[in-house]
């Protein structure tokens, strides 16, 4: 057989595998994008997120006690379910209807507080951005 046979044979599979390699590492890029929250926090990282996943109803008391205790007011852990705050599905009272941080990026149409131009003066971002450098950096990166 010719060896240029051999290869027109070889290529398309290889190029074939490239492309489904390229595919699914875009899809995980993109999906774990989704998982930064409008404010930067890592959602993927977030108990609340990690509790609904893994339908931890152990880790949902924990973080209803913990929640309830910074924020002064009772949270159930029945409250403690969430997909992520920018992807569809299931969000925490606070987060679906409270944050005030997610509702300017929704009402402003930016996929991140990274998109705005007000970040750097933005007092409803900026104590996330003080306290929290892997929030800053992602939004910076954006």
């Amino acid at each position: 057989m010719a060896k240029w046979l051999t290869h027109r044979i070889v290529a398309p599979a290889l190029v074939s595998s490239i492309l489904i390699a390229r595919s699914i590492f875009s899809y995980k890029d993109i999906f774990m994008r989704e998982l930064i929250g409008f404010c930067g926090l890592d959602c993927e990282k977030c108990q609340a997120r990690i509790a609904t996943k893994n339908n931890d109803d152990k880790l949902r008391k924990q973080v209803a006690d913990e929640w309830s205790k910074l924020n002064g007011i009772l949270i159930t852990p029945e409250m403690i379910n969430c997909d992520g705050c920018r992807v569809n599905g299931v969000k925490t009272p606070f987060c679906d209807k409270l944050c005030t941080i997610r509702q300017c990026a929704l009402k402003n149409e930016k996929e991140t507080c990274g998109a705005c131009s007000l970040l750097d003066t933005c007092d409803k971002v900026a104590m996330i951005i003080a306290n929290n450098s892997e929030a800053s950096t992602s939004l910076k990166c954006e």
